[in-house]
């Protein structure tokens, strides 16, 4: 059988922690960033996790084990 293939728009976008948890870029921060607050901005530019519901299907792209 083949070696499974990463998909690679999902190497590009996600990053595994230390512990296992799958960190992501959050989106809205590329452009028309006038009418929002700096506050929010700020928030954006900080990495979030991948929730549990999607963390299976980021693995299968990665071809990470469960």
């Amino acid at each position: 059988m083949p070696k499974m293939k990463t998909n690679s728009s999902a190497k590009k976008r996600f990053s595994l922690t230390g512990t296992g948890k799958i960190k992501r870029n959050k989106a809205y921060k590329s452009h028309i960033l006038t009418k929002m607050s700096t506050k929010r901005k700020r928030a954006l530019g900080n990495a979030g996790i991948v929730t549990d519901a999607d963390s299976g299907n980021v693995k299968r792209m990665l071809c990470i084990g469960k």
